[in-house]
């Protein structure tokens, strides 16, 4: 690429940059609504939480004396310090979107105690890894031994850094703690000197682990000091086996950790703007579109047990209690955005909105605080929340931050224009040009919305309004006259004038309820009124751990599945499903004895969002099918004490998996770990009712292939069938299974271990 390709790149990557603009946390302030709400409930749970508990696993790597003890489960579990990293973006997030004095406080206190540990330990390193110094000479020295969530036996550390990296970063950016800028540049140059002796061969063996979006953080350090070398960095770290494919317009998602891919993509896109690397944006577009349009159910969120499923069969969905992950959408929503302001394409915020209305508004509890890890879509399932004292999991670190920056995108600006993106009653103070615009609206409540604009002195520019994907038509007044409306849906609509004091402007749309199916094109369906997600709540029975404990799993609902074949059906002509319908107020719609509300409404109960649709010949004949295989399935999970899937990442953390020489796949729509030493688990033998364990495998177990060995001893063998062997379980409650290979060879692909009581 020639020198003057490069050079009209850039310009056009600035010049689109220059279109559109966010304006700053501190320019948009809520005023009420359930984001509003929200966010107060949210300041609440970031108040609850203590710093000096935060800061410990930084202090004990740094040699320096604790305050208090660090938090638990994955705060003290190998996840130590991640917590805290979020903890940075939300504080000063929600600091830059209320001005409260206490948030201030406590983040200088914290970048200034990280400061401490980064001084102690000399080299610009700050981390609250286990063994961190030993961990990152290892490193350092080429030793390097790489799974999808495990690097040298140690939990995603680069993940767990990114986070500090960010947090860092918008310490500085949102709340202007220099300090912060200060720790960061220090931690940004230790890692360049880090891995600087390591091959581009070894840094991608690396990048295998989950890693979080440490390729953006390096671009952020670029556009902070204009430092190349950290630009060079993010290109270095930018993991290749996923761009690649994506530059070639490769699907190669399925199976796939999905929260370890999207925060990479979101580095692709900003490496993009600040080097023109068409390629690298176009890349982004494309995972972007897969995921949204084709990966995604009705309220946004994706993947199954956190992997990204077959986008042809989301029956893995529709079984599971583990469905989208909070965490998903909380990056989607930030590459949607980065997205958008890059590209100037209304499209995005279509995705945004929808995403931002039903996963992340309904994704923490409105009344009582606590974060939602898994959104199942399963019918007659719930979700749990998390509580300050016992809960550090990822989508703790990602809730706190998700609803302190609610303003972030509603409007957006030009060098002179005006965009109002989303209906969300707020005020936005255009400071630079002396412009308040003031938006009431009880949407989605009500179709409308009113927007006053402040201005000391008449000015002329142009505000433009949103012309939703969602509405079926759109009509502006302006201080009661009706506007000519030169638009489309998923465009905007321009009213140019010169604008005085007390100009107001109404907006009022049209929606209707229509059905979304599954991307899948299976019989599945939700309701939708314009962008909202309706559902209905079908009982409050056995809503076990819905407030969740410091356990492991404390994150997965214990409750028993119900029979989805139980689940209520539209059955009949097509033409007919709509019309069962019957609006009561204010989006409240009565089914039968089911009453359809906006999903994040929808709390303390379990639901139905989904529904199956079946003309009246296929509803008993497919009706039996499924009772016989969802009895069968759930025969099986009755009977299961404890469970582990191999090769998919959140269960092997959970289950304490250790290996060596190992590696991961996904064959036939099913996860699998081999090895040529040994992998462990350890299970939960709840109250020894576990008589057996078996052990599954994508290829036929041969015994004098591979050993087992539980609790130190071998194992006995009870029966051997081809890809399924069956042993005697440890009477122990804790029960460590270790699978060794003999002479070095390949084992077959495991795929699941059960302990059974029968």
């Amino acid at each position: 690429m020639n020198t003057l390709r490069i050079i009209t790149l850039l310009l056009l990557s600035v010049s689109a940059l220059a279109q559109m603009q966010l304006f700053s946390l501190q320019e948009v302030k809520l005023t009420g609504g359930p984001f509003k709400n929200a966010q107060d409930v949210d300041l609440k749970y970031i108040l609850a939480l203590k710093p000096d508990k935060l800061l410990a696993p930084y202090l004990i790597d740094a040699g320096l004396p604790v305050k208090a003890p660090r938090y638990g489960n994955w705060e003290s579990s190998g996840l130590d310090g991640h917590i805290g990293g979020h903890y940075l973006s939300a504080l000063a997030m929600m600091y830059a979107s209320t001005g409260n004095a206490e948030l201030k406080k406590r983040l200088d206190y914290m970048v200034d105690q990280l400061a401490h540990c980064q001084a102690k330990n000399g080299n610009g390193y700050v981390g609250g890894i286990p063994q961190g110094k030993v961990f990152w000479e290892r490193i350092h020295k080429g030793d390097i031994d790489g799974s999808s969530f495990g690097l040298n036996n140690t939990w995603v550390p680069l993940y767990n850094i990114h986070k500090l990296f960010a947090g860092l970063r918008d310490a500085y950016e949102y709340a202007g703690n220099k300090q912060a800028k200060q720790v960061l540049v220090g931690l940004g140059d230790w890692f360049t000197e880090l891995i600087k002796p390591l091959s581009d061969e070894q840094i991608q063996q690396v990048l295998r682990t989950e890693h979080g979006g440490i390729n953006e953080t390096f671009a952020d350090l670029y556009i902070l000091t204009k430092d190349k070398k950290y630009l060079e960095t993010a290109q270095r770290i930018s993991h290749r086996a996923i761009l690649n494919p994506l530059i070639d317009k490769q699907d190669k998602l399925t199976g796939l950790h999905a929260n370890t891919q999207i925060p990479k993509v979101i580095g692709f896109e900003k490496i993009a703007t600040l080097t023109g690397k068409t390629d690298w944006s176009e890349a982004a577009m494309y995972f972007w579109q897969n995921v949204s349009q084709t990966r995604s159910v009705a309220f946004g969120g994706n993947s199954v047990r956190e992997h990204f499923n077959p986008a042809t069969d989301f029956s893995q969905v529709l079984q599971s209690n583990q469905g989208p992950e909070t965490c998903n959408s909380f990056n989607m929503l930030r590459l949607s955005k980065a997205l958008f302001l890059d590209k100037n394409d209304v499209s995005y915020l279509d995705f945004y909105e929808r995403s931002l209305y039903n996963h992340i508004l309904s994704s923490q509890h409105p009344e009582k605080g606590g974060f939602v890890y898994f959104t199942p879509i399963r019918p007659n399932h719930y979700r749990l929340y998390s509580q300050p004292e016992t809960s550090m999991w990822c989508c703790v670190g990602s809730g706190l931050e998700n609803h302190t920056k609610y303003g972030e995108l509603i409007y957006s600006h030009s060098a002179n224009d005006l965009f109002v993106n989303l209906f969300i009653p707020s005020t936005v103070n255009w400071t630079a040009k002396q412009i308040k615009l003031t938006q009431r609206t009880e949407f989605p409540y009500q179709n409308e919305s009113e927007l006053v604009v402040e201005t000391p002195k008449p000015q002329k520019f142009s505000v433009h309004i949103r012309y939703p994907k969602w509405a079926e038509n759109l009509h502006v007044l302006v201080n009661g006259k009706v506007q000519p409306v030169d638009g489309k849906p998923a465009s905007y609509v321009a009213i140019n004038r010169t604008w005085k004091q007390g100009d107001k402007v109404t907006v009022r749309f049209k929606t209707s309820t229509h059905l979304e199916y599954l991307p899948d094109g299976s019989n599945w369906a939700a309701f939708v009124n314009g962008p909202i997600v309706l559902a209905a709540k079908t009982s409050t029975d056995d809503l076990k751990g819905l407030f969740a404990d410091d356990s492991r799993m404390g994150h997965e609902t214990k409750g028993k599945l119900y029979p989805i074949t139980n689940a209520y059906a539209l059955v009949g002509d097509p033409a007919t499903y709509l019309s069962q319908i019957k609006p009561i107020n204010k989006l409240r719609f009565s089914l039968d004895s089911l009453t359809l509300q906006p999903f994040y409404e929808v709390h303390d109960a379990r639901y139905q969002m989904y529904f199956q649709t079946f003309s009246k010949e296929a509803f008993n004949e497919q009706k039996a099918r499924l009772k016989q295989q969802e009895a069968e399935a759930l025969a099986l999970d009755a009977s299961t004490v404890d469970k582990v899937n191999c090769g998919e990442q959140q269960p092997e953390v959970d289950h304490d998996y250790k290996g060596e020489k190992s590696d991961s796949g996904y064959d036939d729509e099913r996860f699998w770990r081999r090895t040529r030493s040994f992998i462990a688990y350890q299970l939960q033998n709840k109250n020894r009712a576990g008589k057996y364990i078996d052990i599954r495998a994508l290829d036929t177990i041969k015994p004098e292939q591979v050993s087992f060995v539980i609790n130190d001893k071998p194992a006995e063998v009870l029966s051997a069938n081809g890809k399924t062997i069956r042993l005697n379980a440890s009477d122990d409650e804790v029960v460590r299974l270790k699978i060794v290979a003999v002479n070095g060879a390949n084992t077959p692909r495991f795929n699941q271990i059960r302990i059974l009581t029968h």
